[in-house]
């Protein structure tokens, strides 16, 4: 029989009862659910038609682009842009601006041939950058600016002929970096000196002239191959005596004709024949009009006017690195221990040549009484002699 309050058709209170309670723990489930399902949805909007993304890394490669993507509805949790093997020619300032969390960025095989100054100011998590094989024919000093974490560089295959001064100032950290197949001729040293952690450099297939605008930066690569860096062949065009050899090899002597040279130029010496066209004219001497070392000119300039201060002030003579420094010690040790060889050889032989000389000395004393008593018997028989006569 049943209860007038339970009828058939109603259902069972206890069957409600536990409907409801397995179907609460369920909520945050399906809530948690809905979100990851919103974030797909929003990622899906906001990645370029022609790329492939997921949370993290937004893929680019290869998609026949004539101009940069859409990024800016990109999530700030993206790490890695990959860009190459496009049609790229140039990228507007603040191409990059939302992405704050990009680690790794590639450029590469583009033909990119102008980028603005400070292109990259947002990417202070950047470690990795990559613009190899574009078509840059010069570097704005600025670009890098806030690239405060970038630990590889790559700007490998372009038309390069100058890494300008401040270029690579805020790239403390950089531990791998490539010019390599450039139009590089000389490098001023100051320009790499900031690279205090530096591990790896690449500077082969470059057209390289050793001649004195390069040996500051000789010197500074001794210093990187003394604390253990690592620097792949550097291959001279330029003298044609050098042609040929890796210039880490060429001994040092074979550059102090560049502290004559600097000498000439503090004191503004004479003319000097044999100078290579085109270059600058050395510090501290009038060129003639147009500034391509002709005859010295006869103006003299006002009290008043400023005289501009030739490039060439830069290449001035350097002190000279650290692992220099220590071979000028070493020979000098080895100079000063020869040297004092050679007196404690010569004090040797003094003292065994006295010694010999007191030997003799004393057998000759020896000698004198038997020598004594020979003329002593002698002198009777001469006596004889004499007194027959």
């Amino acid at each position: 029989m049943l209860h007038p309050l339970h009828s058939a058709g109603s259902p069972d209170w206890r069957s409600q009862g536990r409907t409801s309670h397995t179907t609460t723990p369920n909520r945050p489930v399906l809530l948690c659910l809905l979100c990851v399902l919103s974030s797909l949805v929003d990622l899906t909007t906001a990645c370029p038609p022609t790329c492939l993304c997921n949370a993290t890394d937004v893929d680019c490669s290869g998609r026949g682009l004539l101009s940069m993507p859409a990024l800016t509805h990109l999530p700030v949790t993206v790490r890695t842009l990959l860009l190459p093997n496009n049609h790229l020619s140039s990228l507007g300032p603040g191409s990059f601006a939302n992405l704050t969390s990009l680690e790794r960025l590639d450029l590469s095989n583009n033909y990119l041939d102008d980028l603005p100054p400070a292109l990259f100011k947002d990417l202070g998590n950047l470690s990795d950058l990559t613009l190899h094989n574009n078509s840059l024919r010069a570097l704005d000093k600025d670009l890098f600016q806030g690239l405060v974490g970038l630990r590889k560089l790559d700007v490998s295959l372009n038309g390069l002929s100058d890494v300008p001064l401040g270029l690579l100032d805020e790239l403390q950290g950089l531990m791998w970096l490539s010019v390599a197949g450039n139009r590089l001729h000389a490098l001023d040293r100051a320009a790499f000196e900031p690279l205090a952690n530096l591990q790896y450099l690449q500077l082969g297939a470059n057209p390289w002239e050793c001649d004195c605008n390069l040996r500051d930066f000789k010197h500074w690569m001794e210093w990187l191959l003394y604390r253990g860096g690592k620097v792949d062949g550097v291959e001279c065009t330029l003298p044609k005596d050098l042609r040929g050899r890796d210039i880490r090899g060429v001994p040092v002597e074979m550059f102090n004709y560049c502290l004559q040279l600097d000498d000439e130029n503090r004191g503004g010496g004479g003319t000097r024949s044999g100078g290579k066209e085109g270059s600058s004219p050395p510090c501290g001497r009038t060129t003639g009009p147009g500034g391509t070392g002709g005859a010295p000119t006869s103006e003299v300039p006002a009290a008043g006017d400023l005289v501009p201060v030739p490039d060439c002030v830069r290449r001035r003579y350097q002190p000279v690195s650290v692992r220099r420094a220590i071979g000028t010690v070493v020979i000098a040790g080895v100079v000063c221990g020869i040297v004092c060889i050679m007196m404690v050889g010569a004090a040797a032989y003094g003292c065994i040549y006295a010694s010999l000389m007191a030997k003799y000395q004393r057998e000759l004393k020896k000698r004198q009484p038997l020598m004594g008593d020979g003329e002593g018997d002698a002198d009777p028989e001469d006596k004889q002699i004499s007194s027959v006569a």
